[in-house]
């Protein structure tokens, strides 16, 4: 059986698309990785920033945003968020989650706290989270 990770973020253009290309380019048997947003229009493309971060890594993202939908809730077998706020609206609107829905950091290292939102920034602001990503993703990679 497959474990399902979801990725969210608030617009789904930059962090958790990152987080998805990070996470398949691992290329896990049995991982399968979606990302959604909770205020994302659906079928934005990832941000120039986020995608040119990727390809400096050797990953291509084709990406198209989506809002977070009870579907997404239910395929997956962890939801997990870039920050508490996110956390704090998945389980407002989907209680259903609850049990299953973690901050990315909570969930890698066990702690709270935030994946910094490069929105708007540098391509070197993107640089950081990317590593921010990478070295949070190396850590769920071991926990599942």
């Amino acid at each position: 059986m497959s474990t399902r990770i979801l990725f969210v973020c608030t617009g789904n253009t930059c962090r958790s698309p990152m987080a998805e290309a990070l996470l398949k380019n691992k290329q896990l048997p049995h991982v399968e990785v979606k990302s959604a947003g909770v205020f994302a229009l659906d079928g934005s493309d990832a941000s120039e920033h986020a995608k040119t971060v990727l390809t400096e890594k050797g990953i291509e993202i084709a990406h198209r945003s989506s809002l977070l939908k009870k579907e997404d809730i239910d395929w997956a077998t962890y939801i997990l968020t870039m920050t508490s706020g996110h956390k704090q609206h998945v389980l407002e609107r989907f209680p259903e989650a609850d049990g299953k829905t973690f901050t990315l950091k909570e969930f890698a290292f066990g702690q709270e706290g935030d994946v910094f939102d490069p929105f708007g920034g540098s391509v070197e602001t993107y640089r950081q989270t990317r590593e921010e990503l990478e070295q949070l993703i190396a850590q769920l990679v071991q926990k599942l």
